[in-house]
């Protein structure tokens, strides 16, 4: 059973259960077998807190730091993990039938037996997460490599999920046939991802990044891109305000393979810009790693700042010049050179 005190505080609030938290960081809290349906706990700290069999259907645990806790055979139906920290929290026999798990983090997590009918993982991390025997009904896990993941052969599926054909190109159709048949794939579609597994089709995608000023630039250069066969994809920056929204652009950069940056005086005041830049260059410093930042300039600011992280890729990255694309001769140059650039099969090399 919960602690009688902690359960107490916690009805305090999260600004008084956290300060608590900071005051006594070794004592791990007891909240098991608690009712705390509906509850908000948006940001609370709960690492290594012991939930086990605490009814938790539609709590709000938005943003919440849960690493290394308990939750077996917890009751959280519909409950709100966004972005919450789940990294090696046993899950096991857990029910989270349709519960919100996008972008959190569930890094070595134990989700063996738990029933996720519905539950949403888009853009959650699920590296060494075990799913062994969990119970599969509508779940959508979004586009990701399912080869980080274990015990997906012994996934029970009580009806179809959705399995999109970019996870298959993820994973190089290396994924359990059995796991793809419950998902609902037709046999014709297992024999074209076993033709994938044994020869990987060249696949590589590319995310156009820019400031919504320089909107008209990126609607002719992904209509360019896309006439010369590159796959490509790109979302105006300011059109839509919301954390989700930059989310989406952020998971974006992560699964798609190469990042075109488009450099001007409005996108290097840009935070979210500098970001994505370090997202990229985080990929490609792991070894071996093939080229994912190919930056652009539709003007000559990027050449003047003095905004640390502008001046630095300057100093070590090529950076085409677009200044004239209005002229066509000129555009057509620097078009020529970025497809030659995105298309060379060659690994990390500054230039």
């Amino acid at each position: 059973m919960a602690r009688q005190e902690h359960l107490k505080l916690i009805k305090q609030g999260v600004a008084a259960w956290n300060a608590w938290r900071q005051q006594h960081p070794e004592i791990r809290a007891d909240l098991r077998n608690a009712n705390l349906r509906r509850a908000k706990f948006r940001e609370a700290d709960f690492s290594r807190a012991k939930f086990s069999g605490a009814k938790l259907s539609e709590a709000d645990f938005f943003g919440a730091d849960l690493s290394e806790a308990n939750l077996s055979r917890a009751y959280l139906i519909g409950a709100d993990f966004f972005g919450a920290d789940l990294s090696d929290t046993d899950l096991s026999h857990v029910d989270l039938s349709h519960a919100d798990l996008r972008v959190a983090d569930l890094i070595g997590a134990n989700l063996s037996g738990a029933n996720l009918s519905h539950a949403d993982f888009f853009g959650a991390d699920l590296s060494g997460a075990d799913l062994s025997h969990a119970r599969f009904w509508g779940t959508r896990l979004g586009d990701r490599d399912l080869r980080v993941m274990k015990g997906l052969e012994t996934i029970q599926h009580n009806g179809p999920s959705a399995l999109s054909i970019n996870t298959i190109y993820q994973s190089e159709g290396d994924i359990p046939e059995v796991f793809v048949r419950g998902t609902g794939a037709p046999d014709s579609f297992l024999e074209y991802m076993r033709a994938l597994a044994a020869k990987p089709i060249e696949y590589y995608t590319c995310f156009i990044s820019y400031s919504s000023n320089d909107q008209d630039f990126a609607e002719r250069l992904y209509a360019d891109l896309q006439s010369n066969n590159v796959r490509c994809w790109y979302a105006p920056k300011d059109l839509k305000p919301g954390d989700f929204y930059r989310y989406q652009i952020e998971e974006s950069i992560k699964v798609y393979d190469k990042l075109v940056l488009v450099l001007s005086q409005h996108s290097i005041k840009s935070k979210r810009v500098e970001e994505e830049v370090q997202q990229a260059w985080e990929r490609e410093m792991q070894p071996g790693a093939p080229l994912v930042l190919f930056p652009i300039r539709v003007d000559d600011a990027v050449m003047r700042t003095e905004r640390s992280w502008a001046a630095g890729l300057r100093s070590v990255r090529h950076i085409s010049d677009f200044t004239r694309w209005k002229e066509h001769d000129a555009y057509q140059q620097g078009l020529q050179r970025l497809l030659r650039d995105l298309k060379a099969e060659s690994t990390r090399q500054d230039v």
